[in-house]
């Protein structure tokens, strides 16, 4: 009995692995010459599997998609089973001419499938097949399989598109979530699916991001449904885009109304087991416009260079014990909701007790769950001049717009340092280095002293040239 399982377990292994070996996906282009009238297709085919996904077919210059249709054969041969099924893009020419088809890549069933492209010739329109069948054009098989002429009707769809805010009104600074999503009922029948999304999305977005606002941007790269409810009915959102915006000014914040195009399939009216039950078509949906108003801060005389938003304070020293003329650290973080990047360096001055370095600066930005939170760490490297106890909250202070409490507050610090050792104040500090040539100008003689009359020179060096020239003559003379 043993044996027996045994043989059948090897059997169906050797099956699955047969099975497998044997899959295959390929995609197949349309001829090479068409009529205006005719469409042109691309086949993806997967054998001896279920097609399970597959990428948006390509947009082809000269060609509009006008849906796909799909088709499934099984075949059995001397008791071998093989089986196929295909989906079907057709395009239809915009006009005569000769036409590039560029390579492109295709993932199917997490495959990537490259395609070689090729030139079509688009000609003349060709003449239609007689739309008036005989009795002996068709046969009885043609009505069981459902290879007639199918009605495809239109159902209604439950779905929206909006552009929503966490925010009616804000201040300037003031961050507030918008998000575009595609919205579907929980009701909804008719077959909906998303077309070239990110060719439309790139459009839209030129339209709806505001130019008076820094962006935050949580770049949404997997469409997942998220189950909502409004106004007690359940519905499916798809969150297309999502962004954190901070009004740089006064004016209000205006998102208008955008279309997105999608694809929406008829169904048949008399679904057949065999035959085609769904064909593709296009349907736009239009969001409302959306205002977000803006407000100006409340009077301060840092009003127009504050952060905005819900902040708190973390300070770290490596020790609160310090010593005149050596360096130490110390950092100040300001963590919390709102923009980080705009979030500036505290306001520190210099003073006899201490000489302050500009910090080295570091951010960190979390982008999740609608809100944008975040640190920026100050570090600083300071030196003591002269001992004593000290309290940092006197030099280092950070005023803020406050969002929770609607109003100004100070992040102050609260550690308190012990400096030990010498004075610094009468230490001499030379900056730079005049050199020798300067050290010696105060005591240089500055008298007006006339120029040293050296005529004789002049004499004995025309003499000599005299010379030269005698002798010269006296040679070639001689000769």
């Amino acid at each position: 009995m043993k044996q027996l399982y045994f043989k059948i377990s090897l059997v169906l292994i050797l099956f699955s692995f047969n099975y497998a070996t044997a899959q295959d996906v390929k995609v197949t282009l349309g001829p090479d010459e068409v009529g205006e009238n005719q469409g042109w297709t691309i086949t993806v085919t997967v054998q001896n599997e279920r097609l399970r996904s597959y990428d948006n077919f390509p947009d082809i210059d000269g060609f509009r998609k006008r849906g796909t249709s799909t088709q499934s054969t099984t075949n059995i041969v001397n008791g071998q089973m093989s089986s196929s099924q295909s989906v079907i893009m057709t395009y239809f020419p915009l006009r005569q001419g000769t036409f590039t088809i560029p390579s492109f890549s295709m993932k199917v069933n997490d495959q990537t499938i490259n395609v070689t492209g090729k030139k079509v010739k688009v000609g003349p329109a060709v003449q239609q097949r007689d739309p008036f069948k005989s009795f002996f054009d068709s046969s009885p098989a043609d009505d069981f399989f459902g290879r007639e002429e199918t009605e495809f009707v239109d159902v209604k769809d439950d779905a929206f598109l909006a552009i929503t805010t966490n925010k009616d009104e804000v201040y300037v600074g003031e961050g507030f979530n918008t998000t575009l999503s595609f919205f579907v009922s929980a009701d909804n029948r008719a077959p909906l699916q998303f077309y070239d999304l990110a060719k439309q999305l790139t459009d839209i977005l030129k339209k709806i991001k505001p130019n008076d606002a820094w962006e935050e941007n949580f770049n949404i790269e997997n469409i997942e449904g998220e189950t909502v409810t409004i106004n007690g009915k359940e519905y499916t959102q798809y969150k297309i885009y999502q962004a954190t915006y901070y009004p740089l000014n006064a004016e209000p914040i205006v998102f208008p109304s955008v279309a997105l195009e999608m694809i929406k399939y008829k169904v048949a009216r008399n679904p057949s087991f065999f035959g085609q039950n769904r064909k593709e078509d296009f349907k736009k949906f239009h969001s409302k416009p959306k205002t977000v108003i803006v407000k100006e801060l409340p009077p301060h005389p840092l009003r127009d260079v504050v952060a905005v938003g819900d902040y708190k304070l973390t300070e770290s020293m490596p020790s609160t014990k310090l010593e005149t003329g050596k360096s130490a650290a110390y950092t100040f973080s300001v963590y919390g909701e709102g923009n980080i990047s705009a979030i500036e360096k505290p306001l520190v001055q210099d003073n006899d007790n201490f000489e302050f370095y500009d910090p080295n600066v570091r951010q960190d930005i979390n982008r999740d769950n609608g809100r944008v939170t975040g640190t920026k760490s100050f570090n600083y490297f300071l030196i003591p001049n002269e001992p004593g106890e000290f309290k940092l909250g006197d030099h280092f202070q950070w005023v803020f717009f406050n969002t929770t409490k609607r109003k100004y507050d100070t992040l102050r610090s609260k550690i308190t340092v012990h400096v030990s050792g010498e004075s610094r104040k009468n230490e001499a500090i030379q900056s730079t280095d005049l050199g020798s040539f300067y050290d010696r100008i105060d005591t240089a003689n500055n008298t007006l002293q006339a120029l040293e009359d050296k005529s004789w020179m002049k004499v004995a060096f025309n003499a000599f040239i005299l010379v030269v020239l005698g002798a010269s003559a006296y040679l070639v003379f001689k000769k």
